[in-house]
């Protein structure tokens, strides 16, 4: 379903508004048309082209998940795709949104993805929150604060997953690493993938904003601060997110060096009891060969002879590795 809103002199016209009714607003200078779909139908998103006259490859792109932040500026208006992450309740996963944004002077259109899909509630609180910037600078304006909100929910996962890092790199060095954590390699992995994709959603962000600050018809003069303090904070994500990365990686290693490390040291002792029991076994193998002639076989203390030698030994070879380090 299409929700249609619309906005005079800054204000929230109040009532439902229509497709039809749109079309007539959008003829209207001191009007700004404001259309939001979610996981829209291949009917919705022509009723979409039809109503802002969007072109045929735009309409087309629109239906299309799965694409990088970008922007394509047609005749007339722009279109914008924003990839934000949001947060998985109850959980350290992170997923990641679609909005497809349809910009023009006068009108919005927002196409938005997914089970979980990215609320523009919050953005459009900000810009209602604005209404003599909402009026003069139209829907350049609607789309900063979208692209706003996308940026600030990159900034919050950086601070979480800045937070996880600490809190891995904390389990990896605990107790020299000698804790078995089955599962911490996993862990470490996987928070690096998140951070490759938020990198990899975020560093896009920034030709696309630089492209549309190139459009004097959509972003005047009044924008441009507020574009680039955006396109600052894209810098800043991945400038971070390039940092947790390399500490993951930092830790991946280390933690690859520790379980090798224990399993030489598993290796060692098992090479030391092996050396331990390999002297009395040679010493019983010899005195089990049946042999007529053997002196110790007719003496007295020829059995006990044997086991002192067996235990002897035994107790030579362990006190040596113990000395050493290796038991």
């Amino acid at each position: 379903m299409i929700d249609v809103r619309v906005y005079r002199s800054g204000r929230l016209v109040e009532g439902v508004v229509g497709l039809d009714e749109a079309r007539r607003h959008l003829a209207d200078e001191t009007a700004l048309v404001w259309l939001d779909v979610v996981d829209p139908s291949p009917d919705e998103i022509e009723a979409f082209g039809q109503t802002l006259g969007l072109h045929a490859l735009t309409v087309e792109d629109a239906l299309h998940r799965g694409q990088r932040p970008k922007t394509e500026p047609f005749e007339g208006y722009s279109f914008v795709v924003l990839r934000p992450f949001i947060a998985s309740p109850g959980s350290t996963e992170w997923d990641v949104g679609e909005v497809h944004a349809l910009v023009g002077r006068r009108f919005v259109g927002t196409v938005r993805f997914g089970p979980d899909p990215f609320g523009v509630e919050p953005a459009r609180h900000r810009w209602e929150a604005q209404p003599d910037l909402l009026q003069a600078e139209g829907g350049a304006f609607v789309l900063w604060a979208l692209a706003d909100e996308v940026i600030d929910g990159y900034l919050e996962a950086v601070e979480a997953m800045e937070d996880t890092a600490d809190l891995l790199e904390d389990e990896v060095f605990e107790d020299g690493g000698a804790t078995e954590r089955p599962d911490l390699q996993q862990r470490i992995f996987r928070h690096k993938r998140d951070a490759t994709r938020l990198r990899r959603f975020a560093l896009p962000l920034r030709p696309a904003l630089d492209l549309i600050q190139e459009e004097p018809d959509l972003v005047s003069r009044v924008l441009v601060p507020y574009y680039r303090d955006l396109t600052e904070h894209v810098l800043r994500v991945a400038d971070l997110t390039d940092n947790i990365r390399d500490l993951l990686t930092a830790l991946l290693e280390v933690r690859v060096a520790q379980v090798a490390n224990r399993l030489n040291e598993i290796m060692r002792k098992l090479s030391a009891w092996a050396g331990i029991i390999l002297v009395p076994t040679l010493i019983a193998g010899i005195y089990g060969m049946n042999f007529r002639h053997m002196p110790e076989l007719g003496w007295l203390f020829g059995y006990p002879l044997a086991l002192g030698l067996m235990l002897g030994a035994a107790g030579t070879l362990y006190a040596v590795f113990r000395r050493k380090g290796w038991l």
